[in-house]
């Protein structure tokens, strides 16, 4: 079955998931042209991202989708397993949001082009300067009403664990106000863990915890370390044993 599996993948799933990949690209910049960015990032990208799980056969479950208002604006913060984690994020939250992602994902061909198109937030660590512009360009999105998602450890996990979280995000929600939703990511590690070069996935199941929001109870320092701990160990409780307590990431 796992040989199949993979025969699977490369004559099917990676034809048809490339050109539906160059599809939603396409769309998404055509409705930015338009002017329906937000209904085109949402749902062109959400069509995406859900394409392409249901093309790889991945089961996926789905909890606390009701522990967020359709309206309200947030700042979403999940653990980083691996590559899946977009995809099951994208299709599966069922709330319009922007991402906030590393830069280099921007120079992908196609993907890159959406997602400027769709005003993603480039996350630049080459400076100080481009680093705080990172941090301005993020605030002014969240300040004009939208939500975001992002991955506070900053890079995707090595074994499976939870590295530290920086605090950009929590400093964003301290300075706006906003609320936090912790999310917890199971099985994007079993599915493809972090590792060079190409090669093929495993069909594992894929799990979307969304826990209840975390609002700010103040302003400052205390807050933001509050609110990144208690981000933390709910996140945490929510992964399977196997994957419990920290383990250092070597590029954090």
């Amino acid at each position: 079955m796992d040989f199949l599996y993979k025969v699977y993948q490369f004559c099917i799933v990676l034809p048809i998931g490339l050109l539906i990949t160059f599809l939603c690209s396409v769309l998404v910049a055509l409705s930015a042209v338009c002017g329906f960015t937000r209904w085109g990032a949402t749902y062109f990208g959400r069509a995406w991202a859900w394409s392409i799980l249901r093309l790889l056969l991945i089961p996926v479950t789905v909890e606390g989708r009701e522990n967020v208002q359709k309206n309200q604006s947030y700042i979403f913060m999940a653990n980083h397993q691996g590559s899946f984690d977009i995809f099951l994020v994208y299709a599966y939250l069922h709330h319009e949001f922007k991402w906030m992602m590393k830069k280099s994902l921007f120079d992908i061909p196609f993907v890159g082009m959406a997602c400027r198109k769709a005003g993603f937030i480039a996350v630049d660590k080459s400076s100080r300067r481009a680093i705080a512009q990172t941090m301005i360009d993020a605030r002014n999105v969240l300040q004009g009403g939208a939500s975001m998602c992002m991955f506070p450890e900053g890079a995707r996990t090595f074994t499976g664990h939870m590295g530290v979280f920086r605090r950009g995000g929590f400093q964003l929600a301290d300075t706006l106000q906003l609320p936090i939703v912790p999310m917890t990511i199971d099985g994007s590690f079993d599915i493809l863990p972090r590792q060079k070069g190409f090669t093929f996935v495993k069909r594992h199941p894929l799990r979307l915890v969304i826990h209840k929001p975390l609002y700010p109870e103040s302003k400052g320092a205390e807050n933001i370390k509050r609110m990144m701990d208690e981000s933390y160990a709910t996140i945490m409780a929510a992964l399977p044993e196997r994957h419990q307590g920290y383990v250092e990431n070597t590029d954090q």
